[in-house]
């Protein structure tokens, strides 16, 4: 019988195998697995996958993790003033008369994750929970600076096309919701239903990699309408995922931050909102929708890929413990 403790051990490969089938699965059955494109959907599944992360963070004890501004300056210098200017020198590499294409680039990386960033940081040793209770703030700040800098990159009447709706959606059922679930569950813990909790230590894992396999495998039919566009965007995007890391450890040091919370502000900088930014992209005038969209699934492709690899390297190289610093030194 399998344990958690060797279901957590082997995630990595067990993402991998996710990502593999979905992506032959959605290659050799394309009408099929387009039924999973499903919005709907894939927030439940996401929503799911937060309950089961949020029910192992002590809530109930959570005072300690509210008390470190030097966290949110430093995360808020790294997605709204770093992230922005690594996101324009990257996209001088791209056809700049081409506007769907910088439009989908924006949209996707200049928005932080406030959902599964909160599962990386924690399989990432980071602190998953200063990460989750930066959401509400991370949320409102980038419905505010996602239009301006979109404003100042392309102009005013691109900006207008972007609108909040979905934001608000996603934050409820991704966020919220099972947030309320979770503390209720802890609540219930308490009072001796100790069942509960140990059944959703369990969700985690099979539950990321069916939201892995759900999101490649319905989405990769729409990839080869686009092939020569996305041939593109992807080294744009694979840039971005190494540079972050770099530029984000020397913001971490600068604000002095402990290396649970240096990890979360580098999950944070290099892992970006494309499960809620892809309404927006559906919302656009028909002329656009379907290519921005294409960009930014494109953008979640190579995201997922590159946190299996954040995950390990992180913790290992990026901001090693003190103790593994010592003797790899």
């Amino acid at each position: 019988m399998v344990s958690r403790e060797k279901l957590e051990h082997n995630q990595i490969w067990i993402y991998v195998v996710a990502l593999v089938i979905a992506a032959i699965a959605g290659l050799i059955m394309p009408e099929t697995m387009s039924l999973f494109d499903n919005h709907v959907l894939i927030s439940l599944i996401i929503a799911g996958l937060m309950f089961g992360m949020f029910t192992q963070i002590p809530f109930l004890s959570i005072k300690e993790s509210m008390g470190n501004p030097r966290f949110i300056y430093a995360l808020l210098v790294a997605n709204y003033i770093a992230v922005p200017l690594v996101v324009w020198l990257l996209s001088q590499f791209l056809p700049q008369e081409q506007s769907p294409i910088l439009l989908g680039v924006y949209l996707v990386l200049l928005t932080p994750c406030i959902d599964y960033v909160i599962v990386f940081t924690f399989l990432g040793k980071g602190n998953e929970r200063a990460m989750l209770l930066s959401t509400p703030i991370l949320f409102v700040t980038q419905m505010i600076f996602l239009p301006a800098y979109l404003w100042l990159f392309m102009g005013e009447q691109t900006a207008e096309l972007v609108k909040p709706g979905p934001f608000i959606e996603a934050f409820v059922i991704i966020i919220l919701l099972p947030l309320f679930l979770a503390i209720l569950t802890q609540i219930f813990t308490k009072k001796g239903f100790n069942s509960v909790l140990e059944a959703s230590a369990w969700l985690p894992v099979p539950l990321m990699a069916l939201t892995l396999f759900v999101i490649v495998a319905s989405q990769m039919s729409k990839l080869s309408s686009y092939a020569d566009t996305i041939v593109k965007v992807i080294p744009v995007y694979i840039a971005f995922m190494i540079i972050m890391p770099l530029i984000t450890r020397l913001i971490v040091k600068c604000f002095s931050l402990d290396i649970r919370s240096g990890r979360a502000v580098v999950f944070s900088a290099g892992t970006r909102n494309s499960l809620v930014v892809l309404p927006l992209a559906l919302s656009l005038p028909d002329q656009w929708s379907s290519l921005v969209a294409a960009i930014i699934v494109t953008q979640t492709i190579v995201e997922l890929i590159g946190e299996l690899i954040y995950i390990r390297l992180v913790p290992r190289f990026i901001l090693p413990d003190k103790s593994m610093e010592q003797n790899t030194g």
